[in-house]
């Protein structure tokens, strides 16, 4: 299972129940394939940069999880499908405890212990 985070722009013309029914929706979707819906953050009402169809503001919501990457992919599918969501963008974060951080950090670890060595055996 991978870190994951995604951001939707709901239109804003939503009442407040069918925000979350969307929120809702894609917390479902990822519990029920096997996923683990994390934090959610209600940005709220903010302008958009440009419009994006033909709408000048936008309800943000940033949803964090951990799943698989088939999962991304369907909820990724789903988001584009909806009509209630103006745009959204699903991004991988970092694994702190992926197999290449846990192997640069035993690398720093023995670095440090052989200076210390050094400096311990030059006294």
């Amino acid at each position: 299972m991978r870190p994951y985070e995604v951001m939707v722009i709901f239109d804003v013309g939503l009442e407040e129940g069918d925000v979350n029914a969307g929120i809702d929706r894609i917390t479902a979707l990822v519990r029920d394939r096997g996923g683990n819906p994390g934090r959610t953050e209600r940005w709220g009402r903010r302008t958009l940069a440009y419009e994006i169809k033909h709408r000048s503001e936008g309800y943000y919501v940033l949803i964090e999880f951990t799943a698989e990457p088939a999962i991304v992919a369907e909820l990724d599918r789903l988001l584009t499908l909806d009509d209630i969501v103006l745009r959204h963008k699903v991004i991988r974060q970092p694994d702190l405890q992926s197999g290449r951080a846990l192997r640069a950090e035993a690398k720093r670890r023995e670095s440090g212990e052989r200076k210390a060595a050094r400096v311990k055996a030059a006294s």
